[in-house]
């Protein structure tokens, strides 16, 4: 039987996402998750490196993933396919809340009323965080834009982002983080561990306590990631070492595309230089295995004992 379905190409896969073509609503969008990952963060036991505070890639867009209210459960999803906020309790209580040109701060009333009228209390700091020039939630009439199309079109990069991020995590068989999305920055990242501690992080971060930063740093990592692009003026998948070891910035990586940024101390793969490859996936492994194989080699990690073993074929024999 024939399918009906369209042949996608890499490109439809992997959509255009020009920053100058949605810099008002990714600024805007950018504080709709703080908000929502500090309603998180408010509710949910402390895990290491900040991992209880991320939102997590679904079908539709972006989820808090359940949240403790005492014995009571709630959940926050972001809809970039329908463009509405989904706010829905254990006890079957939904509301929905959409997603439209609109401030930051009418935005920020009308979640926590939306949670007040479902019996949720809950106070969150409403200064936003890695952001210079923090406006907070509750004054912010400045930011007000969305763009249907381009958020959706974020959603769905980010989207293919983390299944290809999932495959690269599989590979690992030390501390691995989940692969999630981090709304103080705004970009979705992968991090292994070395298995060994750390020198202390400076910290600096912009709004950013010195205390976070270092406990998140406290051991060896290589992180790779994904973000839209401010501060670089296009969207680019990156990878750094904590600490960078010497020589770092001199290996030599995969693709050819990729590159060293010293101002930004990491490794940088333009996000059209995957999209428009013969083969996307191909290329954004590429670039994730050599950058950590770079910082594993430099920095002596143990890395055939890190080593995952392959058990899919095995599995489905």
């Amino acid at each position: 039987m024939m399918s009906n379905q369209p042949t996608l190409t890499s490109t439809d896969i992997w959509p255009s996402l020009p920053l100058d073509a949605w810099q008002d609503t990714y600024v805007t969008l950018h504080m709709w998750t703080q908000i929502i990952g500090k309603i998180r963060f408010a509710k949910t036991p402390w895990i290491n490196h900040s991992w209880h505070i991320p939102l997590y890639l679904t079908v539709r867009g972006l989820t808090t993933s359940t949240i403790p209210y005492g014995s009571r459960i709630f959940q926050i999803d972001f809809d970039f396919i329908d463009h509405e906020l989904l706010i829905q309790t254990s006890e079957g209580a939904r509301r929905a809340i959409a997603l439209y040109p609109r401030s930051v701060a009418d935005f920020y009333q009308t979640v926590m009323e939306t949670l007040r009228e479902l019996d949720l209390h809950i106070t969150i700091n409403t200064k936003p965080n890695e952001v210079p020039d923090p406006i907070r939630f509750e004054q912010d009439e400045t930011h007000a834009a969305y763009d249907a199309d381009y958020a959706n079109r974020c959603w769905r990069v980010l989207l293919q982002s983390d299944r290809v991020f999932r495959e690269f995590r599989s590979h690992f068989s030390g501390k691995v983080s989940p692969v999630h999305f981090f709304w103080g920055s705004f970009d979705l990242a992968v991090t292994r561990f070395s298995g060994r501690s750390a020198p202390e992080h400076p910290g600096g971060v912009p709004n950013l306590p010195d205390v976070v930063a270092k406990e998140a740093y406290s051991q060896e990592v290589s992180s790779a990631g994904f973000w839209p692009g401010a501060g670089l003026s296009y969207p680019a998948f990156y990878s750094y070492a904590y600490p960078e070891p010497d020589g770092f910035k001199q290996a030599e990586v995969r693709p050819d595309a990729a590159f060293y940024s010293k101002e930004l101390g990491e490794f940088i793969l333009p996000y059209d230089a995957v999209r428009e490859a013969e083969s996307p996936d191909q290329m954004l492994l590429e670039f994730l295995q050599s950058t950590y194989e770079a910082a594993a080699r430099l920095g002596n990690w143990n890395q055939k004992e890190l080593q995952q073993l392959t058990f899919k074929s095995q599995l489905h024999s």
